[in-house]
C-alpha cells in the first residue's frame, strides 16, 4: 500500500485540516454539519467540535481547494511532485542513496526520504 494513504492522513497520522467550508447548522452541543463541495459527497458532513478549527477571514490568505480524485473507499493515490535533495545514508560497508520527495498534495514539510532505487524505478521521469 505504498503510495495510496487514507483520505486525511499524511505521514505518520498527523492530522490534516481541509477547507474552510461553511457550517450548515449546529447539532447538539457538540457536532456541526458542514457545506461540504460536490466531488466530496462521500464524506459523512456531520463533525465533532474537536475536529474542527477556527477560521479567521482574510482576503489576502484565501484558500483555494484543491480537487482531489477520491475513490469510493475514500483513498487516492499519492503520486510524487519533484525530488527535492539526495542524501547517503552510510553504513559501516555500504553507502544507501536517499532522495528527499515533495508529494503532488503536500507540502515542504510533508516531504519524506525515500531510496533513490525504489522511486527511480517507479517514477523515472523525475531523474531526467
Amino acid at each position: 500500500m505504498k503510495g495510496i494513504q487514507r483520505f486525511g492522513k499524511v505521514g505518520k497520522l498527523s492530522p490534516r485540516f481541509i477547507g474552510p467550508y461553511e457550517i450548515i447548522e449546529k447539532i447538539g452541543n457538540m457536532a456541526y454539519r458542514l457545506d461540504l463541495p460536490v466531488h466530496m459527497q462521500g464524506i459523512h458532513n456531520v463533525f465533532h467540535i474537536s475536529l474542527l478549527r477556527k477560521y479567521v477571514s482574510d482576503d489576502s490568505k484565501r484558500i483555494q481547494s484543491k480537487s482531489i480524485d477520491l475513490q469510493p473507499d475514500l483513498k487516492y493515490v499519492e503520486k510524487p511532485d519533484r525530488i527535492l535533495n539526495y542524501d547517503v545514508k552510510q553504513l559501516r560497508h555500504r553507502a544507501i542513496p536517499f532522495v528527499k520527495v515533495l508529494w503532488k498534495h503536500g507540502s515542504e514539510r510533508d516531504a519524506t526520504w525515500e531510496k533513490e532505487a525504489e522511486i527511480r524505478s517507479q517514477y523515472p521521469h523525475l531523474f531526467n
